[in-house]
């Protein structure tokens, strides 16, 4: 009965009422959880999604950004056609199972080698999936992006924190919202493929942040079902300091989860940290920073085993059931 209740806290992250700060003594050993218990792992199944980290400088400093991204943070440093190369070709090289290279930041459009990164993965027959906030930095590429072939296989994510103005910009900052939709417009009508990216609200319930989702894509004629979680992604609050029950060998069974279904076991992100030589590739899209999720300088290295061994792993990935992959 314990390890029931132990896996089935915050159940539902996104309407987190819980607020009691973090239990010290978790999420210390990365092969035994606070209690004693064998903490759970997720085996690779092969790389489906190749994540790749264009940089953390973004046009906008958003409050709860969980990679911290902002106008002035550099702390991921701007990835080159050159490095992303690389790995393109070990992929060919193994013939790994890689169909998306999907791109986040930072603001990916501020990269200055973007474009052509692009080209670059779609000349290689990659789905693309890139996560934007549609605003100055991507529009500045219009024409390059209208020209780009094979930009039928780009998805689009775009960043609206929630389906009304002040909310959005309660998180965005002022006058980020008009900009954003004038994006997604410019997207929409020019017929990109594109998906949303929200967040759960507490106090609100999905169904109805779909239903007021819903309602502003057919004020705007852009076509995206909000009832389809691939194309309305909503993503969990994320709160590193918060208490989550940590994830053990037993929780499979008792959540009906299986560890396949958990994002590291088919994706990787390659980042290149401020003052490192080369790019490095890090088990998850969440976990850029912490040394124990660096898995190593190359795509057989990252195949490793990945320990569930931080408050994110349960609260995003296990117990929130998200992915950030399409």
């Amino acid at each position: 009965m314990n390890r029931i209740i132990g896996c089935m806290a915050n159940r539902s992250p996104f309407r987190v009422t819980n607020v009691e700060p973090l239990n010290p003594q978790k999420f210390q050993d990365p092969w035994i959880t606070a209690k004693g218990e064998p903490r759970a792992r997720i085996t690779m199944t092969g790389l489906g999604t190749l994540w790749i980290n264009t940089g953390t400088l973004c046009n906008l400093a958003c409050k709860n950004c969980y990679i911290e991204s902002s106008p002035t943070n550099d702390a991921l440093v701007y990835i080159s056609l050159a490095e992303v190369r690389v790995f393109l070709d070990e992929i060919a090289a193994h013939n790994l199972p890689t169909r998306e290279i999907a791109f986040t930041g930072g603001e990916p459009f501020m990269n200055p080698d973007m474009i052509a990164i692009l080209q670059l993965c779609l000349a290689r027959g990659f789905d693309i999936l890139m996560l934007t906030n549609a605003m100055r930095p991507m529009r500045r590429f219009e024409a390059q992006l209208l020209g780009l072939e094979g930009r039928e296989r780009i998805t689009f994510r775009v960043s609206l924190d929630h389906f009304t103005k002040p909310v959005h910009e309660a998180e965005r900052g002022p006058r980020s919202w008009d900009k954003a939709l004038d994006g997604l417009e410019w997207l929409s009508s020019h017929r990109f493929t594109v998906a949303v990216a929200g967040r759960h609200l507490a106090g609100e319930s999905e169904a109805d942040a779909r239903a007021g989702y819903a309602a502003l894509f057919a004020d705007h004629g852009w076509g995206v079902d909000a009832h389809d979680p691939v194309q309305l992604v909503l993503f969990p609050e994320m709160d590193a300091g918060a208490d989550i029950a940590e994830i053990t060998d037993a929780c499979w069974s008792l959540l009906n989860v299986t560890p396949q279904s958990i994002m590291c076991a088919s994706s990787r992100m390659v980042v290149k940290r401020k003052g490192e030589a080369a790019p490095r590739v890090a088990a998850c899209t969440l976990l850029p920073y912490d040394p124990q999720f660096d898995m190593g300088a190359s795509l057989a290295e990252a195949a490793q085993d990945v320990q569930l061994n931080h408050p994110h792993c349960a609260r995003f990935c296990v117990l929130g059931g998200a992915s950030c992959s399409a």
